[in-house]
């Protein structure tokens, strides 16, 4: 169950960061470690994908969360939710 739960988190956030990417990438096709940044993520899309995720997910990212790492990646991301929806 644990696995299905994950699959709809990572296909929830890839959903949240197709919207801040814009039309700059297909994110469903994305490996989980693939650099957003690289991938046209700006830091000002960051605040906005920031704030959908804390509203999908009911939660909020701490200060020492804002940073580039946490939002590097899907995988990172998932990550990042994961702990903080404990």
């Amino acid at each position: 169950m644990a696995h299905a739960s994950t699959a709809i988190e990572i296909d929830a956030i890839k959903e949240i960061v197709s919207e801040h990417l814009g039309a700059t990438a297909d994110v469903r096709n994305f490996e989980p470690e693939r650099d957003l940044y690289a991938a046209g993520l700006t830091s000002l899309a960051t605040v906005g994908l920031m704030l959908a995720l804390e509203e999908r997910f009911d939660i909020e990212f701490s200060e020492a969360m804002l940073s580039r790492g946490t939002f590097r990646s899907i995988a990172s991301i998932a990550e990042a939710v994961s702990k903080l929806a404990r």
